[in-house]
């Protein structure tokens, strides 16, 4: 239904630089929603329901000033589906950003979409607000030059390197810098064990002599931030009489 995508109307700004966007979706009423909110917010708008029309599109464009700057993308399209379309784009060197917009919520699909090439991942129902909001982020990060943020996956989570900067299902994690430090050095090394003593020597450095425990509170307030339940981890795991484990 309409209700569960527009949750409340959104105002155009006029400093936004007009971007052509591609919004590939088969349902008809998800398209159209899509479509008006993407204009209203000054967003040049072509849209399609199919993946092989919007190929067509895309292929037509390459290398015009008619060029899409993004593509809004649904997953599970008539013949040609969104997977396959990611796919044949990236191996023919179209670094055109993908926003994946699907109802597939599990850790594998939002993995794979990753995976196959798409730069962000929404999972319907989904706020315009929300919508526009990821999609002027990839236009940011395109148009500054820069070359695509390396990316450490792990199910729900990504850590970005060169950002020092954590999503969780998409969303950013405000994590402190030794918490950052900490998860990282964990999604980096996943399955190892780490004692207390070798985090404190990795993330506070040889010369740190405070209380050990101080691990247990920023795994603690990790586990709060990232874990769906905190009372049962599933990335961030005791090993007893050992230590900790990522995964």
């Amino acid at each position: 239904m309409i209700s569960d995508f527009w949750q409340e109307p959104i105002s155009p700004e006029n400093g936004l630089m007009p971007s052509s966007l591609l919004v590939v979706e088969d349902d008809e009423t998800i398209r159209e929603t899509i479509r008006d909110a993407l204009t209203l917010e000054g967003f040049e708008v072509t849209a399609c329901g199919n993946g092989r029309d919007a190929l067509q599109s895309l292929q037509r464009a390459s290398g015009t000033e008619d060029s899409f700057a993004l593509v809004v993308l649904d997953l599970m399209l008539p013949g040609l589906g969104g997977l396959e379309l990611c796919r044949q784009l990236r191996k023919a060197g179209d670094a055109t950003p993908i926003l994946v917009v699907s109802a597939r919520d599990s850790e594998a699909d939002r993995v794979l979409g990753l995976e196959v090439g798409a730069d962000d991942y929404l999972i319907k129902p989904f706020g315009m607000r929300e919508l526009v909001a990821r999609c002027r982020a990839l236009l940011r990060r395109s148009s500054s030059g820069a070359s695509p943020s390396k990316q450490v996956v792990h199910g729900n989570l990504c850590l970005y390197p060169e950002e020092c900067r954590v999503t969780r299902d998409g969303l950013d994690v405000n994590l402190s810098p030794k918490e950052y430090r900490l998860l990282e050095l964990f999604m980096q090394y996943p399955r190892r064990v780490w004692s207390r003593d070798k985090l404190l020597e990795q993330v506070w450095g040889h010369d740190y002599f405070g209380d050990s425990k101080t691990v247990d509170v920023h795994i603690r307030w990790l586990r709060e931030k990232l874990e769906l339940n905190p009372s049962a981890p599933e990335h961030l795991v005791t090993v007893r009489g050992f230590g900790y484990r990522f995964g």
